[in-house]
Parts: structure tokens; sequence; C-alpha cells
């Protein structure tokens, strides 16, 4: 089972961009990633352009409101707008995982997930295991908050 772009439109109220019924067949924060129907997620500087990420195949993007988003981005391109990358990726695991439970078709296209940077990872820098990205996050999300609060 594949997130689409209607997972991401329950999730953002905050888009523009053509809202077809669209499929992703990666999700990943980094922009020179080859993304086969990818949604590109920027976490910071180190992930690399917009224009990158299309030109690897990027097909959607989830945008800080605060960053500027470039003005060559297609109009037709989808953007869902958040006011933070990490707990928006963790809502989009958390759903995809929920999709996903008590699927049982062995042949099912599933999302491939590809981050890299090192603050989700675990100690071998490289994971693209839901569950352990979703626990990283929950885990930075309770710290920062711990920390505000």
């Amino acid at each position: 089972m594949l997130l689409a772009l209607k997972d991401l439109a329950s999730l953002f109220t905050d888009k523009k961009g053509i809202q077809d019924d669209m499929m992703f067949y990666t999700v990943t924060d980094q922009a020179n990633t080859v993304q086969p129907k990818g949604l590109f997620i920027p976490i910071n500087e180190e992930s690399g352009e917009l224009l990158d990420a299309i030109a690897n195949g990027a097909i959607a993007a989830i945008w800080e409101y605060e960053k500027k988003l470039p003005r060559y981005t297609p109009t037709h391109f989808p953007v869902f707008f958040t006011n933070d990358k990490a707990v928006a990726i963790k809502n989009i695991l958390k759903l995809y995982s929920e999709k996903l439970d008590g699927e049982t078709n062995k042949h099912m296209e599933i999302t491939n997930f590809k981050f890299s940077n090192k603050k989700l990872l675990n100690k071998n820098n490289q994971t693209y295991d839901i569950a352990v990205i979703l626990e990283k996050l929950t885990n930075k999300l309770t710290i920062d908050t711990e920390r505000r609060g």
C-alpha cells in the first residue's frame, strides 16, 4: 500500500498546487536521492534544494512556513506547509503505519522511506525501518518539549 496525496491532505490544512490522486513511491529528506514519485521533506540545509529533488523525481514537498518557497517551484507542484517538520514526519509515519496495519498481501507495493539525517537515525547511520524512525522522532519531540517546558 502506497502513501497517497489524499493521506497528506488529511494531515495538512495549508497546501498549494494541484491536489490530484497521486501515490508516493518514495519519501526522503535528501534532494540528491533518486526518488521516483517522491515526497521531498527538507529537514535542514544539508537536505539540498527543491530543484534537485524535482529533477530526481519528487512530485510533492513538505515545506516550513518560515522558509520562502523558491520562485522556480511549478504552480501545479503540490506543497504542504508545516510549522514543524519533525512533527510532520512523525504524523506521516504514524498515518502510514496505521494504513499498513493488518495488510497481509505479500506482493503489495509499499512506499520507501529514505531518511539520512543523522539525528533521525540509529547508531548505524542508516535505517529504513518506519518503527525506528517513528521512535526516534517521538523521543526527540519528548526531549524538546521537556526543554521548553
